[in-house]
């Protein structure tokens, strides 16, 4: 009898748990848990685009006409981005490293004006793992600067240096297009690249992070050949990152990274900032290509980054047609690092959006939508630490150690 009564009591009790877990899974409740999480985790999105006239009158950080705004990033929950510091690649010329300089050091002086003079009380630069988490704390957002493009030191070593002095705290080896440290993975045959021109990371590259493991900068193998971040990863002495990837296994794109080149970057201790950029999430038959063009054009508009002249309403119905025709989403983003998770580990994920340089994908089409990524990775059923480790965590670690292995080379 008293067996008899065990296995019932076991049965109730396996019941009432299926119960609440079934009752735990409800919206509502999903919502609830996701918002509590949102508001205690750290949220860095670790890629965000500006313009050249970025913080001035006709692009204002707090409310212009861009996914990411100072407002965007407060009704959203994202509490840090790093602002990049991109030129983009031309051929190498004299007159055109120093107009690449020029370009980076506008970019430099547009963050430190956002930061210093027009809202010190909103945000602050970041120049340390730790002034992330002690600006999150005093109640401001935070920043943090990346370089994308290392055509911008041309082939002058010091200027990693100086620029590391502004606050550049990660740098893109190369965009698309070969420069003097890397293979892109994008040559630029106008610019007379061949498919490979240093088999990888060049001799002077190898100078490049041997100097940016030095002072403290984290080596980004995003944009890069494969045989360039392999290359990358194996010269570091410190981890590194993929600023703004995803994987090559879900989405077929040169731009994204294969098994090999992640389970390398696991070993390095490094992470890929999966990036919610649609043409990297999701692949487009030629016939949704051109759906989603007419789609804008209905509008008046080329691409999303155009539609901040259309009401709410408007880009609500576009971001319905986009959904009906099957383009790229929050949980199509999701995808992806559920795939890099199981392959290399929570350890070595995190989050990254390409805001205005071309991210943007049905649900966290701007830094307002923030929560929307939170909610679908509590849906997925990833924990609180899980998703701390996500939004930053992760990235944190890494400038950490990064900081650390520059600390021990003095």
């Amino acid at each position: 009898m008293k067996v008899i009564q065990h296995a019932l009591l076991k049965t109730l009790v396996i019941s009432l748990f299926s119960a609440a877990c079934t009752y735990a899974q409800t919206p509502e409740m999903l919502r609830t848990e996701a918002v509590k999480i949102h508001a205690e985790v750290i949220t860095i999105d670790s890629h965000d685009d500006i313009p050249l006239n970025f913080a001035t009158e006709a692009v204002d950080p707090l409310n212009a006409t861009r996914q990411v705004t100072l407002e965007n990033m407060r009704i959203g929950g994202l509490d840090a981005a790093f602002f990049i510091v991109y030129v983009g690649q031309t051929e190498r010329t004299l007159a055109n490293y120093e107009q690449a300089q020029a370009d980076a050091m506008t970019k430099f002086n547009a963050i430190h004006r956002m930061t210093g003079e027009m809202y010190p009380e909103l945000i602050e630069l970041a120049y340390s793992a730790n002034d992330i988490e002690r600006i999150h704390a005093s109640g401001k957002l935070v920043a943090a600067i990346g370089i994308e493009n290392g055509y911008v030191i041309g082939t002058d070593l010091s200027l990693l240096e100086r620029y590391h002095e502004l606050g550049a705290r990660y740098m893109t080896l190369a965009h698309n297009g070969h420069n003097d440290i890397s293979d892109s993975a994008q040559p630029r045959p106008e610019f007379g690249d061949s498919e490979s021109e240093h088999d990888g990371i060049s001799q002077f590259g190898e100078q490049v992070i041997t100097e940016m493991n030095r002072i403290g900068m984290i080596v980004d193998v995003s944009h890069i050949s494969k045989e360039a971040a392999l290359d990358a990863i194996s010269l570091s002495n410190a981890p590194v990152i993929a600023s703004h990837s995803n994987t090559r296994k879900l989405t077929d794109h040169y731009r994204n990274m294969d098994n090999e080149t992640l389970l390398a970057l696991k070993n390095n201790g490094g992470v890929i900032q999966t990036t919610a950029l649609a043409t990297f999430v999701k692949q487009q038959t030629t016939a949704q290509r051109e759906q989603t063009r007419e789609i804008f054009s209905n509008y008046g508009i080329g691409r999303i980054s155009e539609w901040w002249d259309l009401t709410t309403q408007q880009r609500d119905e576009i971001k319905e047609d986009l959904l009906a025709i099957g383009y790229a989403n929050v949980s199509d983003f999701i995808d992806h690092v559920d795939y890099a998770v199981d392959l290399i580990g929570i350890d070595h994920v995190g989050l990254s959006s390409d805001f205005d340089g071309g991210g943007g994908v049905v649900g966290w089409f701007d830094a307002g939508e923030t929560f929307n990524v939170t909610l679908e990775l509590v849906r997925r059923g990833y924990s609180t630490e899980d998703i701390r480790k996500l939004w930053g965590g992760n990235l944190i670690r890494v400038w950490r150690e990064v900081e650390r292995v520059a600390a021990e080379s003095h």
